[in-house]
């Protein structure tokens, strides 16, 4: 670390002037969106495999509330669980699975046999195994609305290379942290904090296979925004808004760094969902910590991993 005094913080910014015109003198251009696009896409990739060593405790509360005419909590369920990303197999997308091992303040007692089920004795293709996983994930949720879209790294899947085909982007904002233009629209959340430089990018998903389906399997578009920090390509913040005139779904995603990790990891997500016509809404927020490296362990009489 390297300390100044006043008289070096001048000589420093003088020294910075020179060079911003240096620069421009240069013609270097800024970045453009196709190579934020790009550095985001690798940003993603590295994030995947970084965070595949990683599990994170969530705690999850999930209510259905009535909106009108006035809020009345209808249901409420708090959920604590082991959130980790898993790849079914080697070239596979990453799957995100919540193991939840506790609701509403009670242990859940078939979790063993339901984790032995998923894991050490698969049965079926490798997308009924992962559609296994995502319903597993989604197995306490509560409220009229099925849904699997309830996962933190969900919107980090726009950024993917081989992806971002599929979507339209567009730069929608640009500034330091503190400008209102850079926080606009944002929920009232206490863990998005920014000083750097970040690109608000919005995108919109046009072809599928979608990231969000039905249960039956029928695409549904998302669109949504990302906070993108443009030297690196970090991702800050992710908000997914998918569905039409019949259900729509949101989740708010935010990622900052934390201890003992090195890199941003997700530390809150929060969601809404809501039928057409109907006062019933369904909200949830998530809360990550504990993070804490694990180990895969192969048995050589069973073979799957432990």
């Amino acid at each position: 670390m390297v300390s100044f005094n006043r008289a070096n913080a001048l000589a420093l910014a003088a020294a910075l002037v020179c060079l911003e015109t240096g620069l421009a003198s240069q013609g270097t251009p800024a970045p453009t969106l196709k190579i934020v696009l790009e550095r985001a896409g690798a940003y993603v990739e590295q994030f995947e495999h970084q965070l595949s060593d990683i599990v994170a405790e969530e705690a999850y509360e999930q209510t259905v509330r009535r909106a009108a005419p006035t809020s009345v909590v209808l249901e409420r369920r708090h959920l604590k669980s082991d959130l980790l990303l898993m790849q079914p197999t080697p070239g596979f997308r990453w799957v995100q699975f919540r193991d939840v091992f506790e609701v509403d303040g009670r242990p859940v007692r078939d979790r063993e046999d339901r984790l032995s089920s998923l894991f050490l004795a698969p049965s079926g293709s490798l997308f009924d195994r992962v559609a296994r996983i995502r319903r597993e994930s989604a197995r306490y949720n509560i409220g009229n609305i099925d849904r699997t879209m309830n996962i933190p790294v969900l919107p980090l899947g726009v950024l993917v290379r081989d992806e971002q085909s599929r979507f339209s982007f567009s730069i929608q904002a640009r500034g330091k942290g503190g400008e209102s233009s850079v926080h606009r629209d944002l929920p009232d959340s206490p863990h998005f904090r920014v000083a750097t430089e970040v690109w608000v990018v919005g995108f919109r998903e046009s072809q599928g296979p979608t990231m969000v389906r039905t249960p039956e399997g029928r695409d549904v578009f998302s669109r949504g925004r990302l906070w993108i920090e443009p030297s690196t390509g970090r991702v800050l913040m992710a908000e997914v808004t998918a569905g039409g005139s019949q259900v729509k779904g949101q989740i708010t995603v935010s990622f900052q760094s934390v201890p003992l990790v090195g890199f941003l990891v997700p530390v809150e997500m929060r969601e809404s969902y809501q039928r057409s016509r109907d006062t019933r809404v369904i909200e949830g927020v998530a809360t990550y910590g504990k993070f804490r490296q694990f180990r895969v362990e192969v048995d050589e009489q069973i073979g799957p991993i432990r």
